[in-house]
C-alpha cells in the first residue's frame, strides 16, 4: 500500500494515510445538518464550493424533533439531497439536558466543567455516520458547523478533535475524506456577516432552530443558545451600521 501525508490543515502533522484507491467524486460534499443557525449557514457554504450537496440529519433523542422538520425544509429550499438518520442511542448513552426531560437545562456555563447541554459523543457519531454515508455515494468531503470561538467548552468542536477524527476515518476506511469546518476560528457575529456574503441572511435568522428550548427564529431569548445567536447578530447588524456611515 502506498503512503502520502495529507495537507497539514487537514490532519494532526506526522501522521501518514493511506492513499486513496477508488474515485471519489471531489464535486459533491455532504452537509452534518441540524436546520440551526451554523449547519444552515455551511450548507449554503457548501452550495456555493461544490455542484451538488447532500444534507445528512439526525434524530439523537433530542426534545425537539421539529428541527428536523424545520432542516427537510430549508434543504427543498436550497435544492439538496436531504436523509435522516436515526441515532437515538445517542441520548441513552449519557446523561445531559437535550435528551433527559428530567434534566433542568444550565443557563449558564458551570464552573470548571461543560455544560450539561454537551451530549457526549455526539459529534463523534455524528460525523463517523456521516463518512459512512458519504463512501456509499462516492462523496469525500464533509462539511460540519463546529467552532472553537463560540463552542462552550465542548471538547468536540475543538480543530484538535476534528483534525484527530479526519485522520481516524481515513485510516479506518481507507478513503481520503476532508472534513471542512468554515465556521471554526469566527465568532458568531462573524457566522451572521457570511450567511449575509452568502445570500440567506434573513433565512438564517427566521427559518432555523437553533434555541434548546424548540423556538424557531429568534427562539426564547434566554438559553445559551438563544443569548449567544442574538449578542452576534447585534453585533454584526451594528458592525454593519457603521460602514455604512461616515463616523460610527
Amino acid at each position: 500500500m502506498v503512503l502520502k501525508k495529507l495537507e497539514p490543515s487537514h490532519l494532526v502533522p506526522g501522521y501518514l494515510v493511506p492513499k486513496i484507491t477508488k474515485t471519489m467524486d471531489k464535486n459533491k460534499a455532504l452537509v452534518v445538518f441540524s436546520g440551526g443557525q451554523d449547519s444552515t449557514t455551511c450548507l449554503f457554504w457548501a452550495k456555493k464550493h461544490f455542484k451538488e450537496v447532500y444534507a445528512l440529519t439526525f434524530l439523537y433523542g433530542q426534545k425537539h424533533v421539529k428541527e428536523v422538520d424545520l432542516a427537510r425544509e430549508i434543504a427543498r429550499k436550497a435544492e439538496v439531497h436531504f436523509d435522516v438518520m436515526d441515532v437515538s442511542f445517542i441520548g441513552h448513552l449519557g446523561k445531559n439536558s437535550l435528551t433527559d426531560l428530567s434534566i433542568p437545562m444550565d443557563e449558564e456555563k458551570p464552573e470548571g466543567n461543560y455544560p450539561n447541554t454537551f451530549v457526549p459523543g455526539r459529534n463523534l457519531f455524528f460525523l463517523s455516520i456521516a463518512a459512512v454515508y458519504a463512501r456509499e455515494r462516492g462523496i469525500s468531503h464533509l462539511v460540519t458547523g463546529v467552532s472553537q470561538t463560540d463552542f462552550s467548552g465542548y471538547p468536540d468542536c475543538r480543530d484538535s478533535f476534528i483534525k484527530s477524527l479526519n485522520v481516524t476515518l481515513n485510516l479506518a476506511m481507507d478513503e481520503q475524506f476532508v472534513i471542512h469546518t468554515p465556521l471554526m476560528w469566527i465568532d458568531k457575529a462573524e457566522t451572521w456577516a457570511l450567511a449575509d456574503e452568502l445570500g440567506v441572511l434573513d433565512l438564517v435568522r427566521h427559518e432555523t432552530l437553533t434555541c434548546y428550548n424548540g423556538i424557531p427564529g429568534d427562539g426564547c431569548g434566554h438559553c445559551p443558545a438563544c443569548k449567544l445567536r442574538r449578542e452576534g447578530l447585534e453585533k454584526y447588524l451594528e458592525n454593519k451600521r457603521c460602514d455604512n456611515v461616515i463616523m460610527c
